[in-house]
C-alpha cells in the first residue's frame, strides 16, 4: 500500500453533504487536505471518484431528500455538479493544485474507443500536474447507461488507469461480520477472497437518503477491482489518512486475479446485454470450462433484438447467465443459424456464415 504509486480514492456522498443536502466545506476541505498532502511529495499520483452531485443539488432545488424518478435526479445533478466542482476547486486551490473535472457515462467504459480516449485524458491530466475528480454524468446518464453507483465506476477507473490501489471511503469504517451498530459484531480487517465473505450480512444504503450504494456496492466493487489486479482499502472518509498512510484501519481486499485485456472487464461489468442466448449442455461445458468459442451448434435458443458487435448474455437452459460477449451476428439472422454446424452454413449461405456466434477472445464467463 505505501509503495502504491497511482491510487483512485473514491468517497461517498454521504461523506461529502449533510443528511439535507448541499455540500459540507468542512468535510471537503479535510478530505482534500489528505489527498493534498499524499500527492505533495511528487511521487504519488491521485484521482478522485466523487459522488455528491446529485445530494448537493437537493437543497438548492428544495427537495428534501434523493428524488426517485430519473428527470429530477438529472436536474439536482445539473445544479449539484457545478457547486460540487467549484468547492473541489476552490478547496485544492489552497495547495495550489489545479483540479481538472471527468464526466463519463457507461458508454464511455463498454465502448473501446470511448475508453481509450478517456484514459488518455486521465492520463494526460496527471502528466500535467492536474487532480482528475471524476462522477457519473448523472445529468445525461439514462437508466440504460448507467453504471448505478460511482462504486462500481471507481473500480472500472482504477483499472483502467493501471491503479496501484483503490480506497473506497464511507461513513463506515470497515466490512463487519455484522450489523456495526449491534454489540458483538467485529471489523474484517482482511479479505483474501470471496470465501472470506460466505456468511457475512451485507447492508444496503444508508438512512441519509443521499446516496445509492451502501456495503452491498462497495464489496462488489472492491470484488471487481480486486479481480483485475488492483487491491482495495474499503474504510471511513475520517480514516482516510491512515489508509493512504498504509496503517491498519478499514477492510484490506487483497488481489485475487491480475490484469486482464479491456474488454473482458467492460464486458463483465460494463457492458448492457442488449439480448440473450440459450445455450445446450454441451455448449455450457465448452464455453465455460473449455473456454471454447460459441458455435452455433450449441445454440439452442435467441432472446432479445441486437445487433453484430452488441453484448449479450449466455445462459444455460435453466436461466443461469454463464458469460457475456460480443455478438457476430444481429438477432434476426441467427434462428437460421440454431443447432447447425458453421461448414453447413458456409455450403449453403455463404463462407460469412463459417464464423463463430461469440468468439472466445470477446467472452468473459461469469463468476457463479
Amino acid at each position: 500500500m505505501t509503495e502504491a504509486r497511482r491510487i483512485v480514492v473514491k468517497v461517498g456522498s454521504s461523506s461529502l453533504t449533510t443528511a439535507s443536502g448541499g455540500i459540507d466545506a468542512d468535510r471537503v476541505d479535510a478530505l482534500v487536505d489528505v489527498l493534498a498532502k499524499v500527492r505533495s511529495g511528487g511521487e504519488k499520483e491521485v484521482l478522485l471518484v466523487s459522488s455528491g452531485a446529485i445530494a448537493a443539488g437537493l437543497a438548492p432545488l428544495g427537495l428534501a431528500r434523493r428524488p426517485k424518478d430519473l428527470a429530477r435526479q438529472q436536474a439536482a445533478a445539473s445544479v449539484g455538479q457545478g457547486l460540487l466542482v467549484a468547492r473541489y476547486t476552490a478547496s485544492f486551490a489552497r495547495y495550489g493544485v489545479r483540479v481538472g473535472q471527468v464526466l463519463l457515462t457507461a458508454d464511455d467504459t463498454s465502448r473501446r474507443a470511448h475508453y481509450r480516449n478517456a484514459y488518455r485524458t486521465l492520463d494526460q491530466l496527471l502528466a500535467m500536474g492536474a487532480l482528475p475528480v471524476i462522477n457519473e454524468n448523472d445529468t445525461v446518464a439514462t437508466d440504460e447507461i448507467r453504471f448505478g453507483d460511482n462504486d462500481r465506476l471507481a473500480a472500472l477507473v482504477a483499472h483502467l488507469v493501471r491503479a496501484d490501489l483503490l480506497v473506497l471511503l464511507s461513513d463506515v469504517d470497515g466490512l463487519y461480520d455484522g450489523d456495526p451498530s449491534k454489540p458483538g459484531t467485529s471489523r474484517i480487517a482482511e479479505v483474501r477472497g470471496p470465501e472470506d465473505l460466505a456468511g457475512v450480512e451485507i447492508g444496503s444504503a444508508g438512512k441519509a437518503g443521499v446516496g445509492t450504494g451502501g456495503m452491498v456496492t462497495k464489496v462488489e466493487a472492491a470484488r471487481i477491482a480486486a479481480a483485475a489486479g488492483v487491491p482495495v482499502v474499503l474504510t471511513s472518509a475520517s480514516r482516510a489518512a491512515d489508509a493512504l498512510a498504509g496503517r491498519d484501519t478499514g477492510t484490506y481486499f487483497r488481489r485475487t486475479g491480475r490484469r486482464s485485456a479491456d474488454r473482458l472487464l467492460w464486458l463483465a461489468h460494463a457492458s448492457t446485454p442488449q439480448g440473450a442466448l440459450v445455450l445446450d449442455d454441451g455448449a455450457v461445458r465448452a464455453v465455460v470450462d473449455g473456454r471454447k468459442s460459441l458455435l452455433p451448434a450449441g445454440i439452442a435458443a435467441v432472446e432479445g433484438e441486437f445487433g453484430a458487435g452488441d453484448p449479450v448474455e449466455l445462459r444455460d437452459t435453466s436461466g443461469r447467465a454463464v458469460a457475456r460477449g460480443l455478438v457476430n451476428f444481429d438477432a434476426k439472422e441467427i434462428p437460421q443459424l440454431l443447432g447447425r454446424s458453421t461448414r453447413e452454413l458456409a455450403k449453403e449461405l455463404g463462407p460469412a456464415y463459417e464464423r463463430e456466434v461469440v468468439h472466445r477472445d470477446d467472452l468473459v464467463v461469469l463468476q457463479p
